[in-house]
This record gives C-alpha cells, sequence and structure tokens, in this order.
C-alpha cells in the first residue's frame, strides 16, 4: 500500500468539491477513479472519511493513499511486436494486418495487449489496472501505427489530444473506383448499422464523425487515397468511403471485396502517419510506417 499523501487547502481552493480537489492533485487521473477512491475509504478529508461531494475549507486537509495497481487478468505472451519508438511513458507500434488490438471474446489470445504486456517491464498501470492504455485502435486487418500508454498521465494527455483533434492520424487506402474530387471532407454520422450488428452504418442520429480525403494517385480504375481522421469512430474510414461509393479494395465487410492478382491479408488500408506533442515532455513527436509488402504489390500491380 502507498504512503498516503496529505495536501493543504489554499483559500483559493476552498469551495471546491472534494473530488475536484483530488483530481487536480493527481495529474492523469479521472474523475470517477477519484470518486471510487473516495467511496472506498482512500480518501480523508481532516483524518476522517469524507464523500466526494463535500465542499472544501480553506486549511482543510484532505489525505490520500493510492491503492496498488491491480494485476491484469489477460495473460502476456511473447508476440514479436515493431516498435517505432519507446521511452518510459509511450510506445509507438507498427501493427501487422492479422492482429486484434484487445482481447475480446472469439480473441482472448494473440492480441496486441498480450503482447506488450510480455513486452513492457515498467508498466504503472492505467485505470488503476497494470496494463497497457490503448488511447485508438486499428482494426485487425489494418495495418500501421498506433501509440499505447504506460501509465495514467500518459493516457490522459494523449486521449485529451484526439479528442481536441490535435493529434494527427493519416491512412492511405486504395479504393474502388475514383474519388469526385482530388481532395475532400465527408462529415457524416455513424452508428451500429441497423440490421447487420456487426457492422457500422451512415445513420441519421449517429455519432458526428468527419474525414479529410486527398487522392494521391490515379490508376485504371482505382485511388490510392491519403486519409485524415478528425474524429475515430468504428471503422470509420471504411464506412465513409463505402458511403461514397469508393470503398477499401479488399473490404469484404463493406463491399470492396474485389478480385486483383494479389493476395490481401485484409482490406488495403494502412496507418501511414502518426503526430502528436509528448503528454510529459512536450516534445512534438512524428512517426510514418511504409505500408505492408502485399499493399506495396498491390501498388505496383495497379502501376
Amino acid at each position: 500500500m502507498s504512503e498516503e499523501e496529505t495536501y493543504i487547502v489554499t483559500p483559493e481552493e476552498a469551495g471546491q468539491r472534494l473530488d475536484q480537489f483530488c483530481q487536480a492533485q493527481l495529474e492523469g487521473i479521472s474523475r470517477a477513479r477519484v470518486q471510487a477512491w473516495i467511496d472506498e475509504g482512500q480518501v480523508s478529508l481532516n483524518d476522517k472519511p469524507t464523500k466526494a461531494s463535500q465542499r472544501l475549507k480553506a486549511n482543510d486537509r484532505v489525505g490520500i493513499t493510492e491503492p496498488p495497481i491491480e494485476p491484469t487478468a489477460i495473460l502476456p505472451e511473447a508476440i514479436p511486436l515493431t516498435i517505432v519508438y519507446e521511452d518510459a511513458d509511450l510506445l509507438v507500434i507498427d501493427k501487422p494486418q492479422g492482429m486484434v488490438v484487445h482481447p475480446a471474446p472469439g480473441n482472448a489470445g494473440g492480441t496486441l495487449v498480450n503482447a506488450l504486456l510480455h513486452h513492457c517491464k515498467d508498466l504503472s498501470g492505467v485505470g488503476g489496472v497494470a496494463r497497457p492504455g490503448i488511447v485508438h485502435r486499428l482494426d485487425k486487418d489494418t495495418s500501421g501505427l498506433l501509440v499505447v500508454a504506460k501509465h495514467d498521465r500518459a493516457h490522459a494527455g494523449l486521449a485529451a489530444q484526439i479528442q481536441a483533434k490535435d493529434a494527427l492520424r493519416q491512412y492511405w487506402a486504395v479504393v474502388r473506383g475514383h474519388m469526385e474530387s482530388p481532395d475532400g471532407r465527408i462529415d457524416a454520422p455513424i452508428a451500429r448499422h441497423p440490421t447487420q450488428r456487426q457492422k457500422m452504418a451512415v445513420v441519421q442520429g449517429g455519432r458526428q464523425a468527419a474525414t479529410r480525403w486527398q487522392v494521391l494517385e490515379t490508376f485504371r480504375g482505382y485511388d490510392l487515397v491519403e486519409l485524415t481522421l478528425e474524429t475515430g469512430r468504428t471503422h470509420q474510414i471504411r464506412v465513409h468511403l463505402a458511403h461514397l461509393g469508393h470503398p477499401v479494395v479488399g473490404d469484404a465487410a463493406y463491399g470492396g471485396e474485389v478480385k486483383v492478382p494479389v493476395k490481401l491479408a485484409g482490406q488495403a488500408l494502412h496507418a501511414r502517419r502518426l503526430a502528436f506533442v509528448h503528454p510529459v515532455s512536450g516534445e512534438a513527436m512524428q512517426f510514418e510506417a511504409e505500408p505492408p509488402e502485399n499493399f506495396r504489390k498491390l501498388l505496383a500491380y495497379l502501376r
């Protein structure tokens, strides 16, 4: 068990709720997690248990004992990873096609998280559990870059950048047909498909979703398109391109399954470029990853 840290409420902080005050002292810790600590008796006010909504007075003493990190139920697995960058706070991974990011029913093992638990010996945990913090995901059959946090502060900082649209996430896709213009933007809400529950769709009343595109190269019957996410909905790029009538080549779920003399391991969609500000050091960071071999072979064939 960690030692109790004591904080004295200043006159400027008087009137704040206890949970608000605690969150301000604990960078990167969510309000929900702070409230759970208060309910569990890990937080005291003038040496007594209290409730999250308690208003504070100047010179009150707030004691916070951070609970130990709980072990995760996910098993580490010695799965090779392509690590583009790593430090004490985060990793940038070039994920291969065919790898699921997080364990789920039907994919209990062999995932990126299983591999990260084996690789990382310095996880301080996210959300009170000794696990890597998945800030954004890639579909199983999408390759490319994603950033992973090693602790709460890094996770909160990266997630805030994505939420504020300050992080850059760019993809390459080979699509069927030709885009209507050399560049553009689609803003169309996405939700679960009304009848095919494994799929997403453009649905009125769904969550706002926006994607920008630029055509990089044109072939006979196909385009190579660069796509920039403004939001990060499930299957967003695949759904938006299919909605525009130009599904990603190889995407069986959204109408992009076509016969080309190149064996694809999934859809021709690759997370090419990732840029963000380091959540601890404040350094601007940018990474690029070449598409996988089958994607490059497809481009060579089309050229």
